[in-house]
């Protein structure tokens, strides 16, 4: 019960933050099309990504299909630390930042469903 709980606050706080970010790509919002371009993307591109990136939320939040909306998140998630690196952007607060966010969206899951904590135990003691 505990765990489950924990894991849904886990997955509110990656998916809110997720959302928050998409929602500036989908209205083409003057600072998110900006950031976006300064990181190499053309302006055209911003909706298309916010479409992906929506549609990976989409499949997370979906309770059949949470793992599939993980491992696309996660894939979603790396382009950006592709993009990171290429730029040679800080580690800490650049780079490794969609690895924050990953380690929410598959804490939160692994703690809510126990298929995935079947399939990715957990080994004290290893």
């Amino acid at each position: 019960m505990r765990a489950n709980r924990t894991g849904r606050i886990l997955s509110i706080i990656a998916v809110a933050f997720l959302l928050f970010d998409c929602i500036g790509k989908l209205l083409e919002v003057a600072p998110v099309v900006a950031g976006t371009t300064a990181l190499g993307f053309p302006a055209g591109a911003v909706f298309t990504i916010g479409v992906i990136e929506l549609l990976c939320i989409v499949a997370y939040v979906v309770p059949g299909t949470s793992v599939l909306g993980a491992v696309l998140t996660t894939g979603y998630l790396g382009g950006a630390i592709a993009t990171h690196l290429r730029l040679d952007n800080p580690l800490l607060t650049h780079t490794l930042f969609p690895i924050y966010v990953a380690l929410f969206v598959w804490g939160g899951l692994f703690l809510r469903d126990a298929g995935v904590r079947a399939f990715l135990p957990w080994r004290a003691g290893r």
